[in-house]
């Protein structure tokens, strides 16, 4: 299977890097920690595409617009009046404040200055949330397909990941939150569960009524919700999301992660935020200082601008990204054996391909190697979110333009047809 014969070189190529060095008491964990697909994909398009091959890549996880100008430019004030230095752990007060107040009147919360820790990206949120509640022999229980972060982290700290797989209800229904399955899956070792919502990769808004019986359930088992709502203005029925942080009991139940890379463009600005009351946040800056002192300085002050400016230019990334979806679920349905629902957040859609897998005899692994390769075409396999609910579906990313989705679709539709009639199996791009 291409991806994971992609990863395994990367390990061996560690491997041998370290066989110059002593390795006696090598943590053995890292080994078996996984790898995220979307860069190993992301590394062999841009190879192909050096050799003038023109690649359609749909495996992006960000959005294709550039950061707004008016972010940059606060960005080069700051570093003009020379604010390169290092700055608080928890980040500062000033950018702390604008995401209390964007927070509050945003989702009706309380959220305080002091319960806020800026993280160099959101990911580093997730290993904090993570690092403060999960030991050794503990569970986490994680909806899946999903995130590979969240297990993988999870495993980091010796804890085991439970997957619990979301209903597919197919066509229009999309997928669903199985709450019956989570509650029978937990244990006495239960400590966390994940919500990401807007869901990556499958696309899910889960509604205000599943929020509420999930955390319920949590209340119920005594147990902390990590919520992850990086993709909380990818919203395309914005009428029926609810922020766990809306709850009045979030404190003693929820650890909330978001950041800055999807809402205005930052992904490589890196720059995340994690939220939870304060004696845990006061706990967890000592774990923040020990490992990366504090974020980065000047872009924490682009961030203040990014927050209190950037109101219309969200809309109409956000309207542009609803064009998208409409557009690509449209032309996806077309496409003999996928069953396509329209996402109703983030910027993924996750068709179910299952006939066109049947059909042809193929791995989803084996179709997304065969899509890149023949038809220069990226996309990524269900599996690449562990670890089994994903194994017929395949997640395409509209964060690309109109005319790379058409021809990218008329290219996945030429590459089912062919497979279904037995042609052109083998033969590379």
């Amino acid at each position: 299977m291409f991806i994971n014969k992609f990863i395994r070189l990367t390990y061996n190529s560690l491997g041998a890097c370290l066989m110059g060095a002593p390795t006696l008491g090598f943590k053995s964990i890292i080994d078996e920690l996984g790898g995220e697909a979307a860069f190993a994909y992301l590394a062999r398009a841009k190879e192909l595409a050096s050799k003038g091959i023109n690649v359609i890549n749909f495996g992006i996880g960000q959005p294709d617009i550039p950061t707004f100008d008016h972010i940059i430019k606060a960005a080069k004030d700051a570093l003009d009046a020379r604010f390169t230095g290092y700055t608080e752990t928890v980040g500062i007060r000033e950018l702390r404040e604008a995401i209390s107040e964007y927070i509050n009147r945003r989702y009706n919360s309380d959220v305080k200055p002091s319960e806020i820790i800026l993280t160099p990206g959101a990911k580093c949120a997730l290993f904090l949330a993570i690092a403060a509640y999960l030991r050794e022999g503990d569970e986490i229980i994680v909806p899946e397909p999903t995130f590979p972060a969240y297990p993988e982290v999870a495993k980091f700290f010796g804890a085991k990941p439970v997957y619990v797989p979301l209903k597919w209800l197919g066509g229009d229904g999309g997928f669903t939150l199985d709450l019956d399955a989570i509650e029978r899956a937990m244990t006495s070792r239960t400590k966390m569960i994940v919500i990401n919502n807007p869901h990556n990769p499958t696309g899910k808004l889960f509604t205000k009524e599943e929020i509420e019986e999930l955390m319920a359930l949590a209340k119920k088992r005594g147990i902390i919700v990590l919520a992850d709502e990086i993709y909380d203005h990818f919203v395309y029925d914005e009428a029926n999301f609810k922020s766990l942080l809306s709850l009045p009991e979030w404190r003693d139940y929820v650890v909330y992660v978001n950041g800055f890379s999807k809402t205005y463009s930052m992904t490589g600005w890196r720059l995340g935020y994690l939220i939870a009351r304060e004696d845990v946040t006061s706990k967890l800056s000592k774990l923040a200082v020990n490992v990366y002192s504090c974020p980065n300085s000047f872009v924490q002050k682009a961030a203040i601008e990014a927050i209190k400016g950037s109101g219309e230019s969200i809309k109409r990334m956000i309207n542009l990204f609803r064009e998208r979806r409409d557009f690509i679920y449209a032309r996806l349905r077309e496409v003999y054996g996928f069953d396509v629902w329209p996402s109703k957040g983030a910027f993924y859609i996750f068709p179910n391909i299952s006939r066109v897998l049947n059909e042809a005899r193929l791995s989803v692994e084996e179709f997304v190697s065969h899509l890149l390769m023949n038809y220069g075409v990226v996309v990524l396999p269900g599996t690449a979110f562990p670890e089994n609910a994903g194994k017929e579906f395949i997640r395409i990313s509209f964060a690309v333009d109109l005319k790379d989705i058409d021809e990218g679709v008329k290219r996945i539709k030429e590459c089912v047809s062919d497979l279904i009639n037995k042609k052109r199996l083998a033969r590379p791009i």
